[in-house]
This record gives structure tokens, C-alpha cells and sequence, in this order.
């Protein structure tokens, strides 16, 4: 049977494809932090990707919920993948942070509270990840209580540059973005973004396509089909 591919999905593929491809040459163009110079164009990355980490967190607890109060098979779907890819781009954030931070700080990690309870969320959705794994019978309503969990760290990791003394720059940072900058900082966004709902939704075909074998195998066990094949 031929697979039909949706054309919302086609169409936020092309667009991750374009702000994938125009996103660095806005960001060759716009001028250089006059304090940091080049090494703070991973800024343009680095935002972005740790908001498509908050967004995914969040899709993420929505799927639990769905799971753990309406018993939604689909919801658990939508749960797992999008926490694989809160671990993929928290992955990211916190490899782009210090990077940055080396040129800013002196030194590649600081124990601050925005990063310290950054690294608590990507470590909340790997634990989520082997819970739902090796969890046992209990291991998928554990894994969404994680899942919840982890959206509410996200939250304490926005305003905690508001609420305690730390040496993170502040929220008001992008508002007051250089007007040359913008154009740089907004495609890098929308690029993350499309990208993210594009790899999401590929995620969520493989987790479709695998309940749906799992159906057939089941039914064929009912028909006894698979009984020469456990022979």
C-alpha cells in the first residue's frame, strides 16, 4: 500500500528547508557584537534551539496527559517522540551554551541557576526516555509523570535570570535586539521551528506505523498464523 505523506507536513518540511538555508547568510550579514565579536553569532542557534526545547517540553507533558487522565494511545505517541527531541535539542542547547560562555565568562560552565536547572530538564527527559523503556508494567505512567515534571522545571528556567543574581543574560535581551539583527535572529528561529515540527512529525509516522504492526502481529496471533513461526 502506498504511503500518502500529508501536505501541511510537505509544506513544513520546504519551509525548514529554506530557513535552514537562508538562516546563515542573514547571519553572516548582520554586524558583529561589538564586546564578543564573531562568537556571538551562536546566539542566532543558541536561543532558538532552547526554545524549541521549551516548546517541545511542553508538547511533550501535553501528551502525558493525555495518557495518564484520558488513557490516549495517541497522546503516549505524541509524548515519546517529542521527549526524544527534548533530549536531542537540550542536547544541543547545552553544548552551544558553553561554547558561547568560554568567550563570555572565561570558562566554559558556571554553576548558575539558569544553567543548572537546564541541565535538570535535559536530564529529566532522559530519565523519561528509560523509564517508558525499562520501566517495567508501571514504566509508561511513570515516564509521563517525568514528562510533567520536566514542563515544570521550564517555567523556573525562564524567569530564574529574573528571580535570583546570575551572570545569564537577562529575558529582555531579544527585545532589545539591535533592529540589524532581527532579520538574522527571526529566520534562525522560524528555521528551528519548522525543523522541529518536521522531524516531529516524522517521529510520530514511525510511532503510528509501529502500533500498526504491532496490531497486525497481535492479530495474526489471534488467527494463528504465527503459530508455526513459535514452533
Amino acid at each position: 500500500m502506498k504511503m500518502r505523506i500529508p501536505y501541511l507536513y510537505l509544506v513544513v518540511v520546504v519551509l525548514a528547508i529554506v530557513g535552514i538555508a537562508w538562516a546563515p547568510t542573514l547571519i553572516v550579514a548582520a554586524p558583529r557584537e561589538s564586546t564578543m565579536g564573531l562568537v556571538q553569532k551562536i546566539f542566532y542557534f543558541h536561543v532558538p534551539i532552547a526554545w524549541t526545547t521549551f516548546q517541545s517540553a511542553f508538547i511533550c507533558a501535553g501528551g502525558a496527559i493525555a495518557f495518564l487522565f484520558w488513557k490516549s494511545e495517541k497522546g503516549e505517541r505524541v509524548a515519546v517522540a517529542a521527549a526524544e527531541l527534548t533530549v536531542v535539542f537540550g542536547l544541543l542547547v547545552l553544548v552551544t551554551g558553553p561554547v558561547w560562555a568560554r568567550k563570555a565568562w572565561g570558562r566554559w560552565w558556571e554553576w548558575d541557576v539558569r544553567l543548572t536547572s537546564t541541565l535538570l530538564l535535559w536530564m529529566i527527559f532522559v530519565a523519561y526516555l528509560f523509564a517508558r523503556r525499562y520501566g517495567g508494567a508501571g514504566g509508561r505512567r511513570l515516564a509521563a509523570g517525568l514528562a510533567i515534571f520536566g514542563a515544570a522545571d521550564v517555567p523556573l528556567i525562564y524567569l530564574s535570570v529574573s528571580i535570583w543574581r546570575t551572570i545569564h543574560p537577562k529575558t529582555s535581551v531579544v527585545p532589545t535586539l539591535d533592529p540589524a539583527m532581527r532579520p538574522a535572529f527571526w529566520m534562525s528561529f522560524a528555521a528551528m521551528t519548522f525543523l522541529y515540527f518536521a522531524l516531529l512529525g516524522a517521529r510520530l509516522g514511525l510511532e503510528r506505523s509501529r502500533a500498526a504492526l504491532d496490531e497486525l502481529h497481535l492479530a495474526a496471533e489471534d488467527h494463528g498464523l504465527l503459530d508455526g513461526e513459535q514452533a
